[in-house]
């Protein structure tokens, strides 16, 4: 095994400038750069885990998001990996599936390595975030937020996003609107339900029906969205437009109503969370556009500033949502 002592002896300098080289301490750049040569030379590796122990705080942070595959979720890690990347923390990535017990467990190995901070888009606001807490460990929630969680947040005003879809969907003519949201109890879920649930009260007077009948929980994925408005269309009055909580749920709507023959905009169709292929399908896909990229930035912005030593009190950060009007959303066919 290589060691600190090889990497000198090639250099031509003490065991201590490579030390400082490899842990940013103040070193000449030619010194710097003879190190790291015959680093490379020799195929030495630092021990980040004696390197650590020796500032008493890990260099890794921990990012716990629900779904992976959901190209939301993608785009906010991107955002967190490139503000980490900037102080040289390294990211571990965990997917939690939105299974509160994968969840936990991720939370537990976040604390028993001693990681430098979590991220967390928490899959419950039952979500338990004290003994990360406790041990003094920096959390930010992004996205969504546990209850009751002394934390700092970063999130989307779902609820603002949720109102302004839904009336758009009433200004175009639709009468009977329903909504597919996601998981009961996730913060998300419930704003954006909130959210739609106030358009619809603003606006009994234009004869909108506002019913329950109207209203599906689903997982935030594909299949979810799909059995969502199967049971929908099997309503004696079927909706004549929906507001569908998340993008992937979009695609097993849009899937439903394929099956079916109904499809936008005499059934039309809003999403919350863009696709890229949104302005490609026909007719094209009317969604709001989340931040995504920079709810993760912003959350590592802020993750950072504490793991500084920041003791300013907490913060909730709360970003805008961008409503994009395409076709999908054209208003209800008249015959």
């Amino acid at each position: 095994m290589v060691t600190i002592h090889d990497v000198a002896r090639a250099a031509g300098v003490s065991p201590a400038t490579v030390s400082r080289v490899f842990n940013g301490g103040n070193v000449t750049p030619a010194r710097a750069r003879s190190v790291q040569e015959a680093a490379a030379a020799l195929g030495f590796a630092p021990n980040r885990v004696a390197r650590s122990l020796r500032k008493q705080r890990s260099s890794v942070i921990a990012l716990i998001i629900p779904d992976i595959e959901n190209p939301f979720f993608t785009s906010l890690a991107r955002g967190v990996e490139d503000a980490a990347q900037r102080t040289s923390l390294s990211v571990v990535l965990c997917n939690s599936d939105e299974d509160t017990d994968k969840e936990r467990r991720y939370l537990e190995v976040a604390l028993g390595e001693q990681m430098a901070g979590v991220i967390v888009a928490a899959s419950r606001e039952e979500t338990d975030l004290g003994p990360l807490i406790a041990r003094g460990t920096p959390v930010v929630a992004v996205d969504r937020r546990p209850r009751d969680a002394e934390v700092d947040a970063v999130r989307v005003d779902d609820r603002h996003g949720g109102e302004v879809a839904t009336r758009h969907l009433i200004q175009a003519g639709y009468r009977r609107i329903a909504c597919v949201t996601g998981p009961a109890g996730a913060s998300t879920s419930e704003e954006r339900l909130a959210g739609y649930r106030a358009a619809l009260d603003a606006a009994r007077e234009e004869g909108v029906v506002a019913d329950d009948a109207y209203v599906r929980h689903a997982d935030f994925r594909v299949e979810g969205g799909r059995a969502a408005m199967r049971e929908l269309l099997a309503l004696p009055e079927p909706p004549d437009a929906v507001f569908v909580a998340n993008n992937l749920m979009t695609i097993g709507v849009l899937d439903a109503l394929r099956e079916v023959d109904r499809t936008p905009p005499g059934v039309g169709v809003l999403s919350f969370g863009d696709v890229p292929w949104a302005s490609l399908v026909r007719p094209s896909l009317t969604a709001v556009e989340l931040p995504s990229y920079e709810l993760g930035r912003t959350a590592a912005d802020l993750l950072l500033q504490r793991m500084e030593g920041n003791a300013s009190p907490l913060q909730t950060v709360v970003l805008r949502t961008t409503l994009q009007i395409r076709e999908s959303t054209a208003g209800p066919v008249t015959t």
